[in-house]
């Protein structure tokens, strides 16, 4: 009986040499970019930073809408709160009375029209926000009752402190910033680009408004 020989499987010098890109694609293509952690501080013309401003961030490949997010806006001694509310397109509001008295909360925001008319405790259908902008909210029934709902097309968002700051982990790229502050001029969201490069963390100053 012949000797057994093992027989080794050789790669063809071609694919020898492009093995090395061929990996590095691969285990480039496996690992998705590390998010960095990125601080915006927010400032008005004057250079003062600004408060409870809406700082949206929108990503490539982040969804733009949700199905299945839930906020809640309450009324609590005749006001709203949270006074800002910032959600994602798509999001199902909420609107419970906590007060002894009735309230008729209302917009007439093209972002959301809507009126849930004389109501104590929690309507029976939450209010789905389904197009991205500024719905300025008030109460029929209170004048000095009034709040504003953020909508944008990320689930990547915040509200910042009193120092003017957010902060977030970012991957690095290309992405648009939206920003609102009730002291602005217009009802609409301002847009501006933000470039998150790779190797560390890092900060932008963002003037608001005019």
């Amino acid at each position: 009986m012949p000797p057994h020989r093992s027989t080794a499987f050789r790669i063809p010098a071609t694919l020898r040499r492009g093995l090395p890109a061929l990996l590095s694609l691969l285990a480039g293509a496996s690992l998705p970019a590390q998010a960095l952690p990125w601080t915006l501080q927010l400032r008005n013309a004057a250079g003062q930073p600004l408060a409870d401003t809406a700082v949206a961030v929108e990503i490539a490949g982040k969804p733009s809408r949700t199905g299945s997010a839930k906020a809640q806006m309450d009324q609590r001694e005749r006001q709203f709160a949270p006074r800002l509310l910032i959600v994602q397109t798509g999001t199902a509001v909420n609107f419970p009375n906590f007060d002894t008295v009735r309230h008729h909360v209302y917009s007439f925001s093209p972002t959301k029209v809507f009126e849930t008319k004389l109501y104590s405790g929690t309507p029976a259908e939450p209010i789905v926000f389904d197009k991205p902008g500024v719905a300025a909210l008030g109460c029929n029934i209170h004048d000095r009752m009034s709040a504003h709902i953020v909508v944008v097309d990320t689930p990547v968002f915040a509200r910042s402190d009193a120092a003017g700051i957010v902060r977030f982990d970012l991957p690095p790229g290309e992405h648009q910033l939206k920003i609102w502050h009730a002291g602005m001029k217009a009802p609409s969201l301002q847009s501006q680009a933000l470039t998150v490069t790779a190797g560390g963390s890092g900060q932008s100053s963002v003037v608001v408004g005019d």
